[in-house]
């Protein structure tokens, strides 16, 4: 008989659970719901709660509501959003993570520190145009500077003044790999200082990632093909173990995977629901029935 085992620690991360339960508590009601943007990166929890009657907007859509009620995902929105909700008399559901908001209020209080006379770099390492780092970014009037990994950091003027954010998701050794480069090529005219931004509860998953990989024969892992933090988590588990497959969802597993092996993993990134897990689980195991 295989073994088919679900990661306990893969699933949604407090930030996404705490948007999809303001969501459903509001639908509840019965009361007409927009949210600006995807509430998470999985096309399968969006449809579920399209279901429910979220109605999913876009920035130009917003702009045109006038007297609705829009909740904020997770990942955070620049204070234009904000006035801009005021000025349409549009009540805001905010569910921006704590974790988000805080790193928002730095990024925010560090910009408006800034000496005209010797602007300092504020720099964000993200994924550019994802929604959490356009929400940094507006903190600053958009005058942040994103990188995306080491690479582009050489991009950076180190004559200048650098403080270095990241955006929550992404990967600590990264960061401190640029951090390390930008030691190394700062004038000594100007200062460097550093934030260590990366939510522990999205970054302690991949030791934990890692060694569910290896203890089994197939990983399956399954998540939205928008998730930063999935493509992350997928290819560590790939690069532990090389039979590692992503789906979206469980009409994806290919019979052919699952012919030899034994012990099945299923895992996911924080943006992937527990019951789309589950589903995969129940497909297996009954393909084996």
């Amino acid at each position: 008989m295989v073994n088919v085992e679900i990661d306990n620690g893969s699933g949604f991360c407090f930030g996404v659970t705490t948007a999809i339960k303001k969501a459903e508590e509001e639908l509840a009601k019965g009361n007409t719901l927009y949210c600006l943007g995807d509430i998470v990166h999985n096309g399968q929890e969006c449809e579920r709660l399209k279901k429910m009657g979220l109605i999913t907007i876009n920035h130009e859509e917003f702009a045109r509501l006038h007297h609705a009620k829009v909740l904020l995902r997770a990942h955070g929105e620049p204070p234009a959003t904000y006035e801009l909700a005021q000025k349409n008399n549009i009540e805001i559901i905010d569910a921006t993570c704590p974790v988000v908001l805080r790193l928002q209020k730095r990024i925010k209080q560090e910009y408006d520190n800034t000496d005209n006379l010797r602007k300092k770099q504020i720099v964000i390492y993200g994924k550019n145009g994802h929604a959490e780092v356009l929400g940094l970014v507006g903190q600053t009037c958009g005058e942040a500077i994103v990188i995306e990994n080491l690479t582009e950091a050489d991009r950076l003027d180190f004559s200048r003044d650098i403080r270095l954010y990241s955006q929550t998701t992404k990967s600590v050794d990264e960061f401190w790999q640029i951090v390390s480069y930008i030691k190394e090529h700062i004038s000594p005219e100007a200062t460097f200082e550093y934030s260590d931004t990366i939510c522990r509860q999205v970054a302690n998953r991949m030791p934990n990632i890692r060694n569910f990989a290896a203890s089994h024969d197939l990983i399956l892992f399954v998540c939205g093909r928008k998730s930063s933090n999935g493509k992350i988590l997928y290819h560590e588990c790939l690069r532990v173990n090389p039979n590692t497959h992503q789906i979206d969802q469980p009409e994806e597993i290919n019979p052919e995977w699952l012919k030899n092996a034994q012990s099945i993993g299923i895992c996911g990134a924080t943006s992937t629901p527990k019951w789309l897990m589950e589903e995969c689980k129940r497909v297996i195991l009954e393909s084996h029935i």
